[in-house]
């Protein structure tokens, strides 16, 4: 965030750093025809299903339009589209997208929900399509990796957004409902594929030159579409909390009880868990059944890890369990993809079984590119591993692990790094009894994640550079997500103790305009600064964050001496904490539990 330093000049915005290098350098087109077809295919079962559900809301719209079928556009909108539209934060893309839809003037505003599903659908359909057919183009390595950074992000802003469609369409439609979602299922995928297009366009804002041109113009209003959809969509009954002060609202908790722990185990798993689903996650690794061993010494099914991510199936329902062995593995660009569902992998513990790298920003490519181990499949959980990049401070950006997985766990994991260390990217993410270190912005992204019963360090940057813990990426209000730290630690290694009196640490700085963030019940050390917070740049977003503490302790934990900004509350009813615990921010639809991994839904720990 910045160049290795506080207080970028481009406020909240879409560059996270500057970079220097042989701009003359090519690299080799990294796409084949057989990824071009898989790219067509992917935009004709996109446009199939958006044309699908399109079919009926056309029936059902001129249905009320008492037979009229004059599809042409009109010059005036619908009352109904006009107060659609109102509730948006881009009114004018909005009429205009939506009276672009034949029949959308005699549309209801339920049926203008799924219009405006299915138009930015087919835009972003398109805009992969387009973009895949510049693949050939001579690129230098850095807008190479801004680049592929797109087509990865469209390709899996197409998938959320079909699933959304699938979601809210009419009944009758015809569609696989199977595949669809709950409300807080929609709003988490269209959050992330906000996400994703903000990732994708801040690749390309240190660079310049044809390629950036071109995409710029492919991508044209994608993360406006986005925007406005969930704008809509919210409109019609969610029950997140964009700003401040939070109503006195309770949500239905779905199945969630606040008692959840089974004392014959210790309280270490909700008692509502099966017995096959606590032994997975309890069990000693030599008791587990492993579809796959990765061992380096040839003593496993395959040497690599990424051998093993290969094995695995794509779309499992079940939960396929790859263990590693202990060990360090350095491979380049681990990633579990999309298509690969419900990985489980096991190491031997922290520090045993290493997954490392020293990926880095200097190297040409954006901070995306740089983890260690990435993973974007649903239903993703890592257990016992170590994640690390190397790169050490010198190299800022240099990430160890990424996760924009839907559903995904971190269960008793190392994340260690320093500036940029763990990349929470998008959508739902639950990490339990991790310890994770770093220097600048060392938790960052923009998923809804509860990290449970952690320790957080701070170790010591380069000289004049501040510790930040928090870069919370939250750029739309409605947008469901935010980072909550809940009965965990904030501690300073022991090469920062040496040093705290004159380097200090933040809870957090606001990296996009909504940022959200707030520490519960946690232990402070006395290396955090008394003010708390640190501003991004003057007086960016300090009025649209939500930045909350709530009955911390500690040296640190004192509230005296802290910021006075509009968005910053001290949270003193438990009512409202609560919004930010397992059971209401991550697991309105008790995917959680599934898991088997042990956590607290409410504040008691």
């Amino acid at each position: 965030m910045g160049y290795g330093r506080l207080g970028s000049s481009d406020p909240g915005g879409s560059s996270r750093r500057t970079l220097t290098g042989n701009d003359h350098i090519t690299s080799p087109p990294s796409t084949t025809n057989k990824r071009k077809l898989i790219l067509l295919s992917l935009l004709s079962i996109a446009l199939i299903a958006a044309s699908a559900v399109s079919a009926v809301i056309l029936v059902g719209i001129r249905t009320r339009a008492s037979g009229r079928s004059d599809t042409r556009v009109p010059h005036q909108p619908s009352q109904s589209i006009s107060k659609t539209c109102s509730k948006t934060r881009y009114p004018s893309l909005c009429m205009s997208t939506l009276l672009d839809f034949p029949s959308s003037n005699h549309a209801s505003e339920q049926d203008l929900v799924h219009i405006s599903f299915n138009v930015t659908l087919q835009h972003f359909s398109k805009a992969l399509y387009f973009s895949s057919g510049i693949s050939n183009v001579q690129m230098d390595p850095h807008v190479r990796s801004a680049y592929d950074d797109c087509l990865e992000l469209l390709d899996d802003s197409v998938d959320a957004l079909s699933r959304s469609l699938i979601s809210v369409a009419p009944s009758g439609s015809g569609a696989n409902n199977k595949q669809g979602g709950s409300t807080q299922d929609v709003l988490t995928w269209l959050s992330a594929a906000l996400t994703n297009q903000d990732t994708c366009t801040s690749g390309f804002a240190d660079v310049s030159g044809s390629v950036k041109d071109q995409m710029a113009d492919r991508l044209k209003d994608l993360s406006e579409l986005v925007s406005n959809c969930l704008a809509i969509f919210a409109a019609t009954g969610s029950d997140d909390f964009s700003g401040i002060p939070i109503q006195n609202r309770r949500r239905r908790l779905m199945g969630v009880h606040a008692d959840i722990s089974d004392e014959k185990s210790g309280g270490q798993f909700p008692k509502w868990l099966s017995r096959k689903e606590r032994k997975l996650l309890d069990l000693p690794v030599s008791t587990i059944h492993a579809d796959v061993v990765v061992s380096k010494d040839g003593n496993g099914t395959c040497k690599t890890i990424s051998e093993a991510i290969k094995k695995a199936p794509e779309y499992s329902n079940r939960r396929f369990v790859i263990y590693v062995r202990a060990g360090r593995y350095e491979e380049n660009n681990l990633k579990v993809g999309r298509k690969k569902t419900n990985l489980m992998f096991i190491g031997d513990g922290k520090g045993k079984t290493v997954i490392t790298g020293g990926r880095n920003v200097f190297q040409n490519m954006t901070t995306f590119h740089t983890a260690s181990f990435a993973s974007n499949g649903a239903g993703f959980i890592a257990r016992d591993i170590t994640f690390e990049n190397y790169a050490g401070p010198g190299k800022h950006q240099a990430v160890a692990l990424r996760v924009g997985a839907d559903h995904a766990v971190i269960y008793r994991c190392n994340v260690i790094g320093y500036q940029d260390t763990c990349y929470v990217h998008s959508n739902r993410q639950f990490f339990r009894e991790c310890d994770i270190y770093g220097t600048v912005d060392f938790i960052f992204g923009n998923a809804a994640v509860v990290f449970q019963n952690c320790s957080l360090y701070a170790r010591k940057p380069l000289p004049l550079q501040k510790n930040t813990v928090t870069a919370q990426n939250r750029k739309d209000p409605n947008q469901n997500t935010g980072i909550s730290i809940h009965n965990s630690r904030i501690f300073a290694t022991s090469d920062l103790e040496a040093v705290k009196g004159s380097i200090p640490t933040y809870l957090g700085r606001p990296w996009k305009l909504y940022s959200r963030t707030v520490y519960m019940m946690s232990y402070m050390g006395d290396h955090i600064n008394p003010r708390g917070w640190l501003e991004w740049n003057t007086t960016f977003a300090l009025d649209t964050l939500y930045y909350g503490e709530y009955m911390n302790y500690g040296p640190g934990a004192a509230i005296g001496q802290r910021v006075k900004w509009p968005g910053y509350r001290v949270i003193t009813a438990a009512v409202e904490a609560s919004r930010f615990t397992v059971a209401q921010f991550i697991s309105g639809s008790a995917w959680l539990p599934t898991t088997g991994v042990a956590f607290s839904a409410g504040l008691d720990s």
